[in-house]
């Protein structure tokens, strides 16, 4: 993929400034927010089953996030995603600790099940938990495995019908047929919580704009791995909490010429 075409998007991402709609978890709405507004889109966090059928037609993308799950905020989710699936609204779903009880399994696969989600995004374990697959999961993290993350993205996005991205050490993105692995990111993300949950905001971010989902996809990856390692090559000596002060810099700071210089994503040839 051309990194002029991601530096394109993040031109166009900031002139549209599209409304983003995340019903997240507690732990990271502060951060979510911030880091949307940092990107140049608009967040609102809207929960009430009353509402967010009425926000999520307005929004540009809907995210939905089981991280502090419960049945009043599951029910929400569904019927915010099942207006975003009437009025064209893209739906991005991180399935937090898929895996790690049946409760959270159970929830991601009915959410597959009820609403069109255009980009399921969550860590190898996760994804393979919502596919059915078998795949080691620590809390709500990644347990260690010989598999293929590649093969698992593509397996699941055919499975399930939808553009599945895995996050990891390297990032895979695919819907069955075209699939890239994006080499940009850094260890730090993994000291602070909630950039993965932050990411799947900005992928949404990006869906709002490009309704080619995987190259939306792509697109928010290599951005957000780049906003990563500049982040941590200016908090080299700090620790984790100045990196995620200047994660938070960097998403509004990061320069299109940035995207095009230091982008690192792999197309993957399918046999």
């Amino acid at each position: 993929m051309n990194q002029e075409i991601i530096s394109t998007l993040l031109k166009k991402l900031r002139v549209v400034n599209p409304l983003i709609h995340n019903i997240t978890n507690v732990v990271v709405t502060n951060f979510t927010a911030n880091g949307l507004l940092s990107l140049g889109a608009s967040p609102v966090m809207a929960y009430a089953a009353e509402e967010v059928a009425d926000m999520a037609k307005i929004a540009g993308a809907l995210v939905l996030n089981i991280g502090t799950l419960n049945s009043t905020v599951v029910e929400s989710m569904i019927i915010a995603g099942k207006s975003a699936n009437e009025h064209g609204v893209p739906v991005i779903f991180d399935p937090v600790g898929a895996g790690a009880t049946s409760y959270r399994t159970e929830t991601a696969k009915k959410m597959m099940n009820e609403v069109k989600i255009s980009v399921l995004r969550g860590n190898a374990a996760e994804i393979a938990n919502v596919a059915g697959y078998q795949w080691e999961i620590k809390g709500v993290d990644a347990g260690h495995s010989n598999g293929n993350t590649v093969e698992l993205a593509i397996l699941t996005a055919k499975k399930l019908n939808t553009v599945v991205v895995i996050t990891g050490k390297d990032d895979v993105i695919s819907d069955g047929e075209t699939t890239y692995v994006v080499h940009n990111g850094h260890p730090l993300l993994t000291k602070v919580t909630g950039t993965g949950c932050l990411l799947t905001s900005v992928i949404g971010a990006f869906a709002a704009i490009e309704k080619d989902f995987v190259l939306a996809s792509t697109a928010a990856l290599v951005y957000y791995g780049i906003v990563a390692e500049i982040a941590a090559d200016k908090t080299a000596h700090e620790g984790p909490g100045s990196f995620q002060i200047e994660l938070l810099n960097q998403l509004a700071l990061v320069s299109n010429d940035e995207i095009v210089k230091y982008g690192n994503v792999e197309k993957i040839e399918q046999v």
